[in-house]
């Protein structure tokens, strides 16, 4: 079994910046793809960046691009998120997934674990 579990979401104004957190225990084989996705208010889930495995590619979201990073620390099992230069259209929950399809990385439905999720808000 899998287990994901996010921190680090807030309040933030615009401009300012976060970084979240995801500790990923239990088994940790075959969970690449993986990465973020986010959903906010009466929208679909969407992805936000993804590697298809470690020190390989890395897909960010053009809404985020150049703003947003992903890092790891592999012997603590730790991915973050470092967000930078925040907007009010980040606002929504943010989610760490893992175990998607290599064919499919962006598909959030190809993913077979999630957290459960930490809340972003961004104030203008």
């Amino acid at each position: 079994q899998v287990q994901l579990v996010e921190s680090g979401g807030g309040l933030v104004q615009a401009g300012g910046s976060l970084r979240l957190s995801c500790a990923v225990s239990g088994r940790t084989s075959r969970l690449y793809p993986m990465g973020w996705f986010r959903q906010a208010p009466g929208k679909e889930r969407e992805f936000v960046v993804v590697e298809s495995w470690s020190g390989g590619n890395t897909y960010y979201a053009d809404s985020v691009k150049g703003r947003f990073t992903i890092s790891r620390d592999n012997l603590k099992n730790m991915v973050y998120l470092q967000m930078n230069s925040l907007k009010p259209e980040d606002t929504a929950v943010y989610y760490c997934a893992a175990g998607g399809s290599p064919q499919r990385p962006y598909s959030s439905g190809e993913y077979h674990y999630w957290g459960q999720g930490t809340q972003v808000t961004v104030s203008s």
